[in-house]
């Protein structure tokens, strides 16, 4: 009896756990350029008496959904997408570079870009520093220009070069932050075929009917899991009533 119990609150526990990822990739449907949690559930057997059958239920992350999303045109000239494959280069809270496909940036009151939430973007000798300016401009292949303060139109100054990588997506996981990094701490080195779509970012690729199906579908097990607790819990009420009477 005991050993229903502990199955089933088992798989009740990583069905929340399953439920708790399924409810972060809804929560990120319009955040740019996220990438879905691929949660799946894997059986572990039990060791000790009973038949070979009976397993536990584990709630494993598979990895990330790497597949790209549709492009939003904002005509910001401070919103770059990442064409096909690769990310963009950022410095995380920790000081050590992660990586993104957000490319929606801000300017720093000390001139750094940034992201929305503040990281520094990496170019290829550190941060990106930018002058003041009268146009901002961002090229395909990353760099930024602006024209000076002051400048003719035609006077145009390159002022950095967005730190664009490609590596492996086996290679990397997702941190606590929702930034990616590489598993071995290590930095990428430029890919020079990445390139950027100005003026666009990319959305999430969360679909969101297969993951409120999903949410359906974790809710019905989890539901499973409770009445196996409650028959276990009669079952123990009804020999405890055998076992006085017999007494």
């Amino acid at each position: 009896m005991d050993r229903l119990i502990y199955t089933a609150m088992t798989g009740a526990s990583h069905v929340l756990q399953q439920q708790a990822a399924v409810s972060e990739n809804l929560a990120n449907t319009n955040t740019p350029g996220f990438r879905a949690s691929l949660n799946t559930f894997r059986a572990v057997p039990l060791v000790g008496e009973g038949l070979p059958t009976r397993s536990f239920v584990v709630d494993s992350t598979a990895g990330s959904d790497f597949t790209p999303a549709s492009f939003e045109p904002t005509g910001r000239p401070l919103d770059v997408a990442v064409n096909g494959a690769g990310w963009i280069a950022v410095q995380g809270a920790d000081g050590k570079e992660a990586y993104t496909r957000n490319g929606s940036f801000q300017i720093s009151p000390n001139g750094v870009l940034q992201t929305r939430t503040g990281l520094n973007v990496m170019g290829d000798g550190g941060p990106i520093t930018i002058p003041p300016g009268d146009q901002l401009l961002f090229g395909k292949d990353g760099t930024l220009t602006i024209v000076p303060s002051g400048s003719q139109p035609n006077a145009i100054s390159q002022v950095g070069r967005l730190k664009l990588v490609n590596p492996p997506p086996a290679q990397l996981e997702r941190s606590g932050d929702g930034l990616f990094r590489m598993k071995d701490g290590s930095a990428v080195a430029v890919d020079a075929k990445v390139e950027v779509v100005p003026g666009n970012l990319e959305g999430s690729n969360v679909n969101t009917v297969e993951m409120m199906v999903n949410m359906i579908s974790l809710a019905r097990k989890f539901d499973m899991q409770m009445k196996m607790l409650q028959s276990a819990d009669n079952n123990a009420k009804q020999a405890s009533s055998l076992m006085s009477i017999a007494g």
